[in-house]
């Protein structure tokens, strides 16, 4: 390679999918790779997500083959058999699924052919041959879609076979998509605020990450009205083929949403989409409407004007610049995307939604992985910062330049998070308060 990147956020792909799986309730990844990836590909996502980490099974607990030289000579296939057997045997889990390394991609092993051993035993368990040097770990929630979209997910049942009630019957099901589990460390939180406002739409919600939803949801997350994708450029691909395959249409709102400006705007692109009835629209929007600002209305003078800068991922910081600019109505001077982004709609999408605000000119927006590149667009901003908000990797630079410095993206090594999130109406409240916390 001609270039080193300095603070990588997040690892593979292969750290991608063993994230994205490890948030699904019941379901264990096995790896087929070489001693080490377990830790390391847990350690890249999970152990930069606020301190969480999966609770069904994860990082050293993982089964694995641990390939060796042996391994890498002769093929591993013989080992892996007796790993998935071994992981069969004692963790109890609705599903298993067979992950490769680097190693195992290189030496060609045909995963596929043992898994199927075990499909034709009656076993649910699945190849995902994707090996950590194919990509990073946003991919890695691509493929992991893709693959349930091509073995896991069934047809539509009808309507009388899916065991609903009479009520349930009457409320459209819809998928959330795009909210990364661990490579955004508030996901769980951010799913529950998407998940209460769409039901009190009358909505029922696969949010697939929280609630105990496992296996099950995803088989059947086929018989739902719409896919929700909330995210500037993920989940593209899954997302035409899910339409293709199962006729289920797509609408992406580019972040996800913080503060009720966006957040109403969320709400009715949702109700477009679906024909809702626009008079419980409408109330639901008025009630939360007037919840957040009667808050907010507690707060004025309480938090001093700022000029500010957001570094994170891009969902993050457009709705991050969106809610400060529009609804705090601070002044925005830099946005760093700190996530690589190759194709150039995305790219305009991306900054359209930073670009296009309501009571502030634009700020400058910048793409850059490197934390050398990011640090230095911060030090040499030409118009002054008082606000910093971004990862862990960029304090040093805040404490450098002595300016207020929140930890609100990935990665995040210094905040413990459960439920917390910024996303929605309630969500801007816990912002505004980490805000003032952090003065």
């Amino acid at each position: 390679m001609s270039f080193i990147t300095e603070n990588p956020r997040g690892g593979c792909v292969l750290s991608g999918i063993n994230s994205v799986l490890a948030a699904v309730d019941h379901i264990c990844p096995i790896l087929h790779s070489g001693p080490g990836c377990c830790m390391q590909t847990t350690a890249a996502e999970q152990g930069q997500s606020g301190h969480k980490h999966a609770c069904f099974v994860s990082g050293v607990s993982l089964p694995s083959s641990n390939m060796l030289e042996k391994e890498v000579v002769f093929g591993g296939v013989n080992k892996l058999r007796t790993t998935i057997q071994g992981a069969i045997d004692i963790i109890d889990a609705s599903a298993y699924f067979v992950l490769t390394g680097c190693t195992a991609g290189i030496i060609g092993d045909d995963i596929q052919s043992v898994t199927e051993e075990f499909t034709e035993q009656g076993y649910k368990v699945f190849a995902i041959d994707t090996p950590g040097f194919a990509g990073d770990s946003n991919l890695g929630y691509e493929t992991v879609w893709n693959t349930f979209i091509d073995k896991v997910i069934l047809p539509p049942r009808p309507l009388s076979e899916q065991g609903l009630s009479e009520e349930d019957s009457k409320k459209p099901l819809v998928n959330i998509f795009g909210v990364v589990p661990y490579h955004d460390p508030f996901w769980a939180g951010t799913l529950e605020e998407l998940d209460r406002i769409l039901s009190r739409l009358g909505l029922r919600v696969n949010t697939f990450f929280t609630k105990h939803q496992g296996l099950d949801v995803i088989e059947h997350c086929s018989e739902a009205a719409l896919n929700i994708i909330v995210n500037p450029w993920l989940f593209k691909s899954p997302a035409k083929k899910f339409e293709d395959k199962f006729g289920v249409p797509s609408i992406r709102f580019p972040f996800f949403p913080v503060g009720a400006t966006d957040t109403t705007r969320f709400l009715r692109e949702v109700s477009e989409a679906l024909k809702l009835d626009n008079a419980l629209v409408e109330k639901v929007i008025a009630e939360e409407e007037d919840y957040v600002y009667s808050y907010l209305a507690q707060s004025i003078g309480q938090l001093s004007w700022k000029r500010f800068a957001v570094a994170g991922d891009a969902s993050s910081a457009i709705a991050l610049t969106r809610y400060l600019a529009n609804d705090y109505s601070f002044s925005p001077v830099l946005v760093v995307i700190t996530e690589p982004i190759f194709r150039p709609e995305d790219k305009e999408r991306i900054i359209k939604n930073i670009s296009s605000l309501e009571y502030a000119s634009p700020p400058q927006i910048i793409f850059a992985s490197d934390q050398w590149e990011i640090n230095n667009a911060i030090r040499t901003c030409p118009e002054e910062i008082t606000l910093l908000v971004g990862s862990t990797n960029e304090k040093e630079v805040a404490l450098e330049k002595g300016i207020q410095y929140l930890n609100a993206t990935f990665p995040m090594n210094e905040r413990l998070v459960f439920n917390r999130t910024y996303c929605g109406y309630r969500g801007s409240l816990t912002l505004t308060e980490d805000l003032y916390d952090n003065l």
